[in-house]
């Protein structure tokens, strides 16, 4: 049996995509959409998502389920590693001082990183340690909704 690589990765890339589009989530596809987003004021999470077991297993279910909490980002955005490539490096240019990551998290307060969760603290960790780093981030960041 032959298994077509193209068609399997693109399966796995929509099924990412939707996974955290439904999650309420806006997909940042191009450079200028995300000089949009992270160029405002107020809060907001940007979730690099990528193809990567711990992004399936540990971020995407992260970045869901943290966000039912009573404080909250004032949005919640994505870019995908890998994938939009020209927008995933233009969100890496707000994220001063930390290295490529994916997945990773970074909260962004009126455009500069005022917490960012790292790969090596999603890989390995179950889903509910990254819940509770991102809700602590919430926490002391972010407003009541």
């Amino acid at each position: 049996m032959e298994v077509d690589f193209n068609l399997f990765m693109n399966d796995i890339v929509t099924t990412a995509r939707k996974e955290i589009s439904e999650a309420g989530y806006q997909e940042l596809k191009t450079p200028e959409e995300v000089e949009a987003a992270l160029s405002k004021k107020g809060t907001t999470l940007v979730m690099v998502n990528s193809v990567c077991g711990c992004a399936g297993g540990i971020a995407r279910p992260a970045a869901a389920h943290s966000i039912h909490y009573d404080k909250r980002p004032d949005q919640l955005v994505t870019v995908f590693a890998g994938q939009d490539k020209a927008a995933t490096e233009k969100a890496r240019s707000y994220f001063e001082g930390y290295p490529p990551s994916s997945p990773s998290f970074a909260l962004l307060k009126d455009g500069k990183v005022v917490k960012m969760i790292e790969r090596h603290e999603i890989e390995g960790h179950e889903p509910m340690d990254v819940i509770n780093k991102l809700q602590d981030s919430f926490e002391e960041y972010c407003e009541e909704v």
